[in-house]
């Protein structure tokens, strides 16, 4: 066996580890790599240092050879000086391969693994991208990057049939176990993928295995020519008997407490991923997908603001995607969008995007396409299936960048009557956008029930079943369509047995909403006779049209962000007086608070600029912090603001507030416009009360000094739980620790409720947590005089408030304090209601 090395040298310390322990998985640590990467300078860590790179090489070197593989143009640079440090004897066996790194480095791994010599690891990792351009159809067949296959005719072959089972078919890890397997013997393996009638490929070759596109129900064809055939190919079934080494579970069985039912005429089954029952004609849709080109540029420096211009762009869309999401799906699971604005302003990506412009003077388009590509290849691979879910999220981003490159409309759908939506699949930003009361069902020939997509539907209340056969790509629109989102089965003109079975469940379900509906619209009260005010979050005219029918007492949170996103301009005093009025109008003189403008940071404004981007926005220029610093646009909006007053209970919200400095500061600028507007003549409402939201650990601190400046408090816990935490909820390797129920962020939440009681003043809580029901009589049992949720949660919501009584809550918060974690404080919860009577 070949006793190859690797070496990998990135810009990025976390990129190159990532790949290193990516490709250390598909051979068990068989073969030693070394990692050459970043710089030891905390303020700027993206670099490369020769010493490093002689050092890594060193530290791995072997006679049979050192492949290095770099991530971007100065990394060679890099790696050719690190060789000059080495003896003239060793420099010959070191060998800087041009492969992509991602993708070069498991393919050489494998190879190395399965003793070829270097030129043919060169070759495996040279021809790396193979898999994935099959796949695009940039190719039409699996080209040889190895020798190429031959027979020998004295040696018998041997043949078996065997069905792929294991979950995600022969993705990385299985390929290279199935390579690895095959390279122990003499005899030649080879490989057809007989589902998808490709040819035979060579069963050592990491590369070619991953062209067949083997998923999970394919039938390979797998033969072996050689003196120890019978034992390659039983080596070979054991493989795939133990489904190597992974979870049997079908992507798309159904779940098991389903009842399972004979398969009926034109019955399709898919993936449960949203229940409920929908009967409708079907609508198809197919998102554009921008085809890419890649053409010789002359101007690369042009190319690269063209780059930059577009992701500007759409960062400003996906901006006010957040927005309108946040309202319509509340902030956890619009929180997917915030990830996406990351990806958008992740270094290493956009750097490998201007390297690739720059060394080989490409088209925008081509070079970026090349590095989504890349990204999404990394998260594919990954056995985490939270990160696996990522993917649509990087493709959403990828296209979205590429459509504003070619000068593309974004694809709206307008429906002119309700209709079950089939697609092949469906994007974050293609579900967040649907209207729930056109678009009844989902219906998608790919997809799982953890993707955003389907966990975006369910919050919207939309029926979907996914991953049905593609035969429903084929129906005419105007065919009618029945499916069930709680079995996963779908009805292609079902027969009126079906129809009468589905559409009595369908009414049982309308029924118990209208009555859900209709205790909505009562007051929220106890059993023990303690009302609490219901509020709702919204964020334009539409939505308080929604939250009042929804049975909401009034607004707890107007996000005005939606004013100011997707424009190239501050709105005008007259803008912001006209939507304030309008909303109030539709309220009737039930309570609005307004938030004054929260953004900077993490949710700049194209239009103003904040100089050098922040190391950590969440803990940057954003909030009263931005507002104090542009009094001029601050003015306005409260100046819009007093003058919508008049004849309304309008109140003034401060956001993130931090310090009693900040408070008297924004009290002194509201002052001044109150005086302009006196010396004007023009009418406000003088008595009109201001607030401040609760959302950093410094402002619960100082709560009763607070307390005394302001009218009331609402606690935003989405941010208060990530600042206590000291977590990025958008991290998924610490998201789990942004738990509001966390008895850390409840005791914070007490000690605020408990300051502003003493003070006289009223404290509501417009943060995630107010929907979630589990969470109800912690909510109640702290004290809380007001939730604000989203409006679809309202009804929710009020029946949790009648079911309870303040007396119980009480006593489960007293237990809940003590808990040592969020997950004790659920089990609590649950297991301390006490049904009504």
């Amino acid at each position: 066996m070949a006793a190859i090395a690797i070496v990998i040298v990135s810009h990025s310390k976390q990129l190159a580890l990532g790949v290193r322990e990516l490709a250390a998985q598909m051979v068990q640590g068989q073969v030693p790599i070394a990692v050459a990467a970043g710089i030891e300078d905390p303020e700027n860590p993206l670099g490369t240092d020769p010493i490093q790179v002689y050092e890594a090489i060193a530290s791995v070197f072997s006679d049979d050879g050192v492949l290095v593989l770099m991530d971007l143009g100065s990394a060679l640079l890099s790696a050719e000086m690190a060789i000059e440090f080495l003896p003239e004897a060793q420099q010959e066996k070191v060998y800087l391969c041009e492969a992509p790194l991602v993708e070069g480095a498991i393919a050489a791994v494998v190879a190395a693994a399965a003793g070829r010599d270097i030129h043919q690891v060169m070759a495996e990792a040279r021809g790396a991208l193979l898999a994935k351009a099959t796949q695009l159809d940039v190719i039409s067949r699996p080209l040889s990057v190895v020798s190429p296959i031959t027979t020998n005719i004295e040696s018998p072959t041997r043949e078996i049939r065997l069905i792929v089972s294991n979950r995600l078919g022969l993705h990385a890890r299985p390929a290279a176990q199935f390579v690895a397997t095959a390279a122990r013997f003499q005899s030649q393996i080879l490989v057809r993928n007989l589902t998808r009638n490709t040819e035979l490929v060579r069963g050592d070759s990491i590369n070619q295995v991953t062209t067949l596109g083997v998923r999970q129900g394919h039938e390979l064809l797998i033969t072996a020519t050689g003196s120890d055939a019978d034992e390659a190919l039983a080596a070979l079934q054991i493989l795939f008997a133990n489904n190597f080494g992974e979870d049997n579970v079908a992507l798309n069985s159904p779940p098991a407490h389903h009842e399972v039912t004979p398969i009926t005429s034109g019955e399709l089954s898919g993936i449960a991923a949203s229940p409920g029952v929908a009967i409708a004609p079907v609508v198809h849709y197919q998102p554009t997908h921008v085809s890419i080109t890649e053409y010789h540029v002359n101007d690369p420096d042009a190319e690269w603001q063209r780059l930059q211009a577009a992701i500007n762009t759409a960062r400003q869309e996906i901006q006010a995607v957040f927005s309108q999401a946040s309202l319509q799906i509340g902030d956890a699971e619009a929180a997917i969008f915030d990830a996406q604005l990351l990806f958008l302003e992740d270094p290493v990506l956009l750097e490998a995007a201007h390297q690739r412009i720059l060394d080989n003077h490409i088209n925008a388009e081509a070079a970026w396409q090349a590095v989504v590509d890349d990204v999404a290849t990394s998260y594919r691979a990954l056995e985490d299936s939270y990160l696996q879910e990522r993917v649509d999220d990087v493709v959403d981003v990828g296209q979205r960048v590429l459509r504003l490159l070619a000068g593309n409309a974004a694809a709206n759908l307008h429906l002119e009557s309700p209709a079950i939506l089939v697609a092949t699949d469906l994007t974050p930003s293609d579900t967040a956008g649907l209207d729930p009361t056109k678009v009844l069902g989902i219906c998608t020939t790919s997809g799982s029930a953890t993707s955003h997509s389907a966990i975006i539907a369910r919050t919207l209340g939309i029926p979907a079943v996914l991953g049905v056969d593609a035969q429903v790509l084929h129906l005419a629109d105007g065919t009618l369509m029945a499916l069930d989102g709680e079995s996963g089965r779908a009805w292609v003109e079902p027969e009126s047995d079906i129809l009468d079975l589905l559409a009595a469940k369908q009414s049982a379900w309308q029924t118990a909403q209208q009555e859900a509906r209709a205790t909505a619209h009562q007051p929220a009260i106890t059993r023990d006779g303690r009302q609490i005010s219901v509020f709702a979050n919204i964020g334009s005219i539409n939505d308080v049209q929604v939250a009042v029918a929804s049975g909401a007492e009034g607004v707890g949170l107007l996000r005005t962000e939606f004013l100011y996103l997707d424009r190239t301009s501050a709105p005008t005093e007259e803008e912001q007086l006209a939507v304030y009025q309008a909303i109030a109008q539709v309220l009737d003189n039930r309570p609005l608070i307004i938030r004054t403008l929260d953004v900077g940071g993490d949710k700049p404004l194209p239009y103003i600029k904040i100089g050098l981007p922040e190391a950590n926005p969440f803990l940057g220029w954003r909030g009263i912090r931005f507002c104090l610093d542009r009094p001029e646009l601050f003015k306005t909006q409260l100046r819009a603001i007093l003058r919508a007053s008049v004849g309304h209970q309008i109140k003034i919200m401060l956001p993130m507030i931090a310090t009693v400095t900040e408070v008297r500061a924004a009290k002194v600028i509201l002052g001044e416009v109150q005086a302009e507007l006196n010396q004007a003549g023009i009418a406000f409402d003088a008595a009109m009360k201001v607030g401040i939201m609760v959302e950093v650990p410094s402002a619960v601190a100082i709560a009763d000094r607070l307390a005394a400046e302001v009218d009331f408090f609402s606690i935003g816990t989405n941010d208060l739980s990530q600042y206590v935490m000291a977590s990025d909820r958008t991290n998924p390797r610490v998201a789990n620790l942004v738990d509001a129920l966390h008895p850390a962020v409840l005791r914070m939440v007490q000690q605020t409720v408990q300051a502003a009681h003493t003070a006289g003043i009223s404290v509501g809580l417009c943060g995630e947590l107010a929907a979630d029901t589990l969470a109800t009589p912690i909510l109640l049992g702290l004290g809380l005089d007001e939730l604000s949720v989203n409006p679809q949660s309202i009804p929710g919501v009020k029946q949790a408030i009648a079911r309870l009584s303040i007396v119980e809550s009480e006593a489960i918060v007293a237990s809940a304090l003590q808990q040592d974690s969020a997950k004790h404080v659920r089990e609590l919860i649950s297991t301390s209601i006490t049904p009504p009577a």
